[in-house]
């Protein structure tokens, strides 16, 4: 009977230290909805950015991307973000796909320029910058590396196309 009971509390013990590990993932993750006015970009590669993702100005959450559509037009992706409404964007603010990590992640970043006049509600980012993917970028070192190695290897006095 006694080894019921242990097992039951410490069961309890297990669950509610679970319980507690989820509240604090929860609130330190900064999950929240930012509430602000919406403000549109367009880009011609979003290369993995996602609705939820964060929008960062100087490395500070302000926003998250709220959708995500495809002009039919223009075939560029057209981006949907939330800014919270104590920050004002100059209209020259920049917007680029920006990686956390060498192993993926995501977020716009925003890069405020020095104009005196003011994205307003439901106003476009101008300037958008598309970020090259991981691979992309490898291929392009290993290419160029590949054109190090046959310069080395040509002739003294010969003349390399």
């Amino acid at each position: 009977m006694g080894k019921h009971v242990i097992e039951t509390v410490l069961g309890a013990v297990v669950l509610a230290v679970a319980a507690l590990f989820l509240v604090f993932a929860y609130t330190s993750a900064d999950l929240r909805k930012v509430q602000g006015y919406e403000v549109v970009a367009e880009f011609s590669n979003l290369g993995g950015l996602g609705v939820g993702a964060d929008v960062r100005v100087s490395g500070v959450k302000i926003s998250s991307v709220i959708s995500q559509t495809l002009d039919p037009q223009s075939y560029r992706a057209v981006v949907r973000f939330t800014v919270d409404p104590t920050i004002a964007l100059p209209r020259d603010t920049v917007a680029l796909v920006a990686s956390e990590s060498m192993l993926g992640g995501k977020y716009l970043s925003l890069e405020p320029g020095g104009e005196a006049d003011l994205i307003q509600p439901g106003g476009r980012v101008q300037y958008t910058q598309s970020t090259p993917g991981f691979e992309q970028l490898l291929g392009q070192v290993i290419f160029s590396l590949q054109g190090l190695s046959k310069d080395k290897n040509a002739p003294a006095g010969s003349a390399t196309p």
